[in-house]
C-alpha cells in the first residue's frame, strides 16, 4: 500500500511516501521557524495559513521524487491531532479533501503515536513490548507499549512538559526561538559542577514529572547572577544553561529507568524533538546498559515533526482496515490511551 502523510499539527509542514513493502519512498520538510522567531515563539494563525501556503506544493515536490503520480497514491494519513486546531484543520481538509477526489481512503493520525513510532523507520527497530518516552512540544510521558494501539500511560508531566521547560530557560537567557536547541548548545560551554539544580519529584514513588519548580529555581539563579543588563555574564549563563539541562536529563534518566524496573521490560525508545538531545541520548545509554537494557531513537531528522511518521503510523492503521469517513474531524485535545488496537 502506497501512503501519503501529511503532518501539519504545529509549526512545519511535512509530507511523505511509505509504501508498505518498500519502505520509505520520499519525503519533505518544510519549518516555519524563521517566520515565528521575532515573535519569540508559534503564531497560530500564520502557522496555519504557512501550511496552506506550503501543503500541495509539498506534495507535488514529494510524487516528484518518488516518481510518482497522483493517482498511484493508496491511501492517505494525516495528522488529525493534538495540535494546534488551525493547522490541524489545514492538513485534515487537504488529506481528506484529496482522498475524496481520488477515490481512496483517509485516516486521522494521533501525532504523539507518530512520534512513537517514528524509530520504526530505522533499519533495526524495536520490537515489541517496549517503554516509550515521548518528549515533543507540551508532552512529557511515559508508556507502556505492548503492540501498535496497546498503550497504557505510566506517567506525565502534572505542568510544564521538559520541552516547554527548555523553552522557558531560553528566555531567561535571552536565546533565540527555537528555544532548546539553543540551551543545548549553550549548555556545552558550560560549568557541571559550578550550579547545582534540584531533579524534581525523584526523590518520591511513580512516574510522574513536574518541571515548573526547576523553572522557577533557574529564574532565581539567573536573577541572583545578573548584571546591570539583565542577564549574567556569557560564561555564568553558559554554566546556567549546562546546569538546567543536566536536571532535566537526570530526571528523565531516573524515571525511564523506573519505568523499566517497573514494567519488567528491556527497551526504551525515546522519541520526539526533546529525544534529539544528546546528553540525553548519551546518559540514557550509560544509564541503561547498567540494568542489562537498550534505548532506540529515530534518527534526527525524524525526532522533530515529520510527515514520515505519521505515514508509517497511518499505514498500519491502514492495513487494518481502520479509516475515517467523509466528516473532517481535528482534535486539539486527544489521550494516546484512548487509541484502538490494530486487532479492534
Amino acid at each position: 500500500m502506497l501512503v501519503l502523510g501529511l503532518e501539519t499539527s504545529c509549526d512545519e509542514t511535512g509530507v511523505a511516501l511509505y509504501d508498505s513493502e518498500q519502505g520509505l519512498l520520499a519525503h519533505r520538510l518544510y519549518s516555519q521557524v524563521a517566520l515565528h522567531a521575532e515573535y519569540g515563539g508559534v503564531v497560530p494563525e500564520l502557522a496555519s495559513r504557512d501550511h496552506i501556503r506550503k501543503t500541495l506544493p509539498l506534495v507535488t515536490e514529494v510524487l516528484q521524487a518518488a516518481g510518482k503520480q497522483k493517482s498511484d497514491i493508496e491511501a492517505i494519513a494525516y495528522t488529525a491531532g493534538p495540535g494546534l486546531v488551525g493547522a490541524l484543520m489545514v492538513g485534515a481538509c487537504v488529506g481528506r479533501s484529496l482522498a475524496y477526489a481520488l477515490g481512496i481512503p483517509a485516516v486521522g493520525v494521533h501525532h504523539m503515536e507518530g512520534h512513537l513510532l517514528a524509530p520504526m523507520l530505522e533499519e533495526n527497530p524495536p520490537l515489541f513490548p517496549f517503554v516509550a518516552l515521548l518528549v515533543s512540544g507540551g508532552h512529557t510521558q511515559l508508556v507502556q507499549v505492548d503492540a501498535i494501539g496497546e498503550y497504557t500511560l505510566l506517567g506525565e508531566s502534572v505542568d510544564d512538559a521538559a520541552g516547554e521547560a527548555f523553552d522557558k530557560c531560553a528566555k531567561m537567557l535571552d536565546l533565540d526561538y527555537p528555544g532548546g536547541p539553543r540551551v543545548a548548545a549553550l549548555a556545552e560551554q558550560g560549568d557541571v559542577d559550578r550550579f547545582q539544580f534540584p531533579r524534581p519529584m525523584v526523590d518520591r514513588p511513580g512516574l510522574d514529572f513536574s518541571f515548573s519548580g526547576l523553572k522557577t529555581f533557574t529564574l532565581n539563579t539567573v536573577q541572583k547572577h545578573a548584571l546591570e543588563d539583565g542577564l549574567p555574564d556569557d560564561q555564568t549563563c553558559a554554566d546556567i544553561a549546562c546546569a538546567f539541562q543536566e536536571a532535566v536529563v537526570d530526571t528523565l534518566v531516573i524515571k525511564c529507568r523506573r519505568a523499566l524496573q517497573q514494567t519488567g521490560f528491556k527497551t526504551l525508545v525515546i522519541a520526539g524533538g526533546v529525544s534529539a538531545n544528546t546528553r540525553l541520548r548519551d546518559k540514557l545509554e550509560e544509564a541503561l546498559a547498567k540494568i542489562d537494557s537498550k534505548v532506540f531513537y529515530a534518527r534526527h531528522e525524524f525526532c522533530t515533526d515529520n510527515g514520515a511518521m505519521i505515514a508509517y503510523a497511518g499505514c498500519q492503521r491502514l492495513l487494518a482496515d481502520q479509516h475515517q469517513g467523509l466528516p473532517i474531524k481535528a482534535q486539539p485535545r486527544w489521550s494516546l490511551d484512548t487509541l484502538p488496537p490494530l486487532s479492534q
